[in-house]
């Protein structure tokens, strides 16, 4: 089974400008996977952070908190 990680070790991960595998929950309770995408932009006091797909070239916004897996390691408070 793969490591856990604290949500700040996330945010490390997804700041360093490697591409990562995302899977989190959207705002109507479904998930969501992202597949090699990178993070664009984080906005501490929103919580929001922008990323973009490699494949596709799409930019998404999602909410740190509603990450709950980062490269298949399940990421905890």
């Amino acid at each position: 089974m793969a490591q856990e990680v604290h949500i700040t070790t996330a945010r490390k991960m997804l700041n360093s400008g490697d591409p990562v595998d995302i899977t989190a929950w959207k705002a109507d309770g479904s998930i969501v996977h992202y597949k090699r995408c990178i993070s664009l932009r984080y906005d501490f006091y929103g919580g929001w952070r922008n990323i973009k797909i490699l494949a596709s070239g799409e930019c998404r916004k999602l909410r740190d908190v509603c990450i709950f897996r980062v490269n298949d390691c399940p990421v905890f408070l």
